[in-house]
């Protein structure tokens, strides 16, 4: 399984800080929500880790620098479902998915055996086998976004990055979205998702790195970072909190 280390990442675009000497060790079986207003640099973060942006500092992918691998060898390491990814081409649902085994493939060479039953076993595990002959520009956004994470999922990565995996997604299938994140990091997985649900996340996220304004402002388990002070200071709201079997945050109103 893999890790990822960030040593004081930073990015700046359009001369702006977006992301500041952020530092974190990232762990396999663990999921870890990046969370912060919209604006605080999760997505450039998550970015900069896989190299997507350019940027200062250091990260290591299983303690090897990753300017030292190859893209091919990142893509194998880890699998990165990005946000908001407009279908162009009218594929279907069974071939975008297997788009998902190319970093496997040399070129020109066809799919094989193991290469089919990884593409089947993803569409499973994301409910969308019944769509598998359905053209992907066609669906919608709920069932687009279950679709891309299964693409994701055939990799068959020992890590995964996933950004705002729950968006257009109802109720239900955001809570399945979360228990099959949740199962990746059980069965040993590094799953990084950046979340806007608070909820979601104090449930089912072993640890949450939250951030403001690109800096990294608070980094631990659910129940000790998500603080009344922290949500009032960061997100500008109050919240209920409880505890159960899970802990439970519910947002309540904004502060004035």
């Amino acid at each position: 399984m893999v890790s990822i280390a960030a040593d004081r990442v930073s990015v700046s675009l359009g001369g702006r800080h977006v992301v500041r000497e952020v530092s974190a060790a990232l762990t396999p079986g663990r999921l870890v929500g990046v969370l912060g207003p919209n604006g605080a640099g999760k997505s450039t973060l998550v970015r900069a880790l896989l190299g997507l942006v350019p940027h200062h500092g250091n990260v290591t992918i299983d303690g090897i620098a990753r300017t030292a691998m190859s893209r091919a060898a990142i893509a194998q390491a880890v699998a990165y479902l990005p946000q908001g990814q407009v279908l162009h081409w009218p594929l279907t649902v069974a071939r975008l998915v297997a788009l998902g085994r190319l970093p496997h493939l040399a070129p020109f060479s066809r799919l094989a055996d193991s290469d089919h039953a990884a593409i089947d076993h993803a569409m499973a595990r994301a409910g969308v086998t019944s769509l598998a002959d359905r053209l992907a520009t066609e669906l919608s956004g709920g069932e687009r976004a279950r679709v891309l994470l299964a693409r994701a999922l055939a990799v068959e990565a020992p890590a995964l990055i996933v950004d705002e995996p729950l968006a257009s997604l109802d109720p239900a299938h955001q809570i399945e979205g979360m228990e099959l994140l949740r199962a990746e990091a059980d069965a040993g997985r590094l799953v990084v998702a950046v979340l806007h649900d608070l909820t979601l996340a104090a449930r089912f996220c072993d640890r949450v790195l939250v951030m403001a304004e690109g800096a990294l402002v608070a980094d631990g388990a659910p129940r000790h970072v998500l603080t009344a002070e922290l949500l009032a200071r960061v997100y500008g709201i109050t919240a209920y909190f409880g505890e159960g079997a899970t802990p439970m945050l519910v947002p309540l109103d904004r502060l004035r």
